[in-house]
């Protein structure tokens, strides 16, 4: 005998959200590999750190889908088992005591749509095996039930976890995990996308200025080469915090970054807020014009290559030419800074500071016929005698 199909009234699928931010290679890959699914009843596994963007991409998903009923999403992590299981299974009147009424469960409201299990990783134990037993047989029981509910539902889960490392330490079913693991997709986060970050901030403050009902401000050369610089180990959540609190603050049109108060690196110095509200033009200037229009007007794309060579000398100028302090605000080896420099002096481009208001790119001194002369911990250049004056 056939089951009937879950009497419920569908909820009208919200608008679509706004597709992710896909301007690096390793977003590409993952919005492809997304379009590639979305339109099939697959599995989808998202993985990635807290913040990468996960639930984005699960919309994302069911916007491309073309399935008729609605997005619904659940964070596994924020209730109870007790009562996860009434939320996801949905319960009968009288199951339990407050049950005053019959309540259908987040499966059957996903009906003909798609079900994100946002952080999977924290189902208690006995709640995996009953969710193992819908994924296999597609009907859930509610509580307190007396027959299985069919349903039609597309399975998005999530995690921050690494479930296989889980189900070797015996955490997470490994049968679960199989059922689930069918079309992994592993998001990046934010320090291996930086190619994103100019067109992700400019989104990110449209849509923030749209809540506070203020224009949005642009982002000037000083604020992109800080967010290049700083490594946002809370990834895309961390960025829209930041770039919420300068907005908040902003009494101008153009954003700085003193405004984002990021510093570069983790070691921001109050030097740094104190440089940075300027316009840094002597910076700015010596970038190549097509990238400085770029970033000064807020159009994209922006040549990333300028901005890391703007981030080194913004970092150089603000320790004084110390290359170690430098490596450490910007967060890399100073193995990595020295290599990077031989590799802009080889290309003709001189990053490091020429004085007290240094931190300027520009043609090779000598390449241009001058010659270092140390003073301090400075290096100034003045023009080669000729060969006639050296004999």
């Amino acid at each position: 005998m056939s089951l009937p199909a879950p009497s419920l009234e569908l909820t009208p699928a919200a608008a679509p959200g706004p597709a992710p931010v896909a301007a690096s290679a390793a977003m590409r890959e993952v919005m492809e590999a997304a379009r590639d699914v979305a339109a099939t009843p697959t599995t989808v596994l998202l993985l990635g750190e807290s913040g990468t963007g996960k639930e984005l991409v699960a919309r994302f998903l069911h916007d491309a889908s073309g399935r008729p009923g609605p997005y619904v999403a659940v964070n596994c992590a924020a209730l109870p088992g007790e009562l996860l299981e009434s939320e996801l299974f949905g319960h009968e009147r009288g199951a339990f005591t407050g049950a005053a009424e019959r309540r259908a469960g987040r499966f059957e409201q996903a009906h003909r749509g798609t079900l994100l299990l946002d952080e999977v990783s924290e189902l208690p134990p006995a709640l995996q095996a009953k969710l193992l037993r819908v994924l296999q047989e597609r009907e859930v029981d509610r509580v307190g039930g007396e027959r299985p509910v069919p349903v039609d539902v597309r399975v998005v889960a999530t995690s921050n976890r690494d479930l296989g490392e889980m189900v070797r330490r015996g955490e997470f079913r490994a049968d679960l995990f199989y059922r689930l693991n069918v079309f992994p997709i592993a998001l990046p986060p934010l320090r291996e996308r930086s190619e994103d970050l100019p067109p992700l901030a400019a989104e990110l403050l449209e849509e923030l200025a749209a809540a506070l009902g203020r224009p949005a401000p642009a982002l000037d050369a000083t604020a992109l080469a800080a967010l290049a610089a700083h490594p946002f180990p809370g990834n895309v959540r961390e960025l829209r915090n930041a770039l919420e609190r300068a907005l908040v603050r902003c009494r101008g049109a153009v954003l700085t970054a003193g405004g984002l108060g990021l510093g570069l690196g983790a070691n921001a110095t109050a030097t740094a807020t104190a440089t940075s509200t300027s316009t840094s033009t002597s910076t700015v200037n010596t970038i190549s014009a097509a990238t400085a229009n770029a970033l000064a007007s807020g159009q994209l794309p922006v040549d990333l290559a300028e901005l890391e060579k703007l981030a080194i000398a913004e970092a150089l100028r603000r320790v004084g030419g110390n290359r170690t302090h430098a490596a450490r605000l910007l967060g890399i080896g100073l193995r990595t800074l020295r290599n990077k420099l031989r590799l802009y002096r080889q290309a003709g481009v001189e990053v490091e500071p020429a004085g007290p208001a240094g931190g300027q790119l520009r043609p090779s001194a000598r390449a241009a016929g001058l010659e270092p002369e140390r003073d301090g911990a400075l290096t100034r250049w003045q023009a080669r005698p000729s060969q006639e004056e050296r004999s």
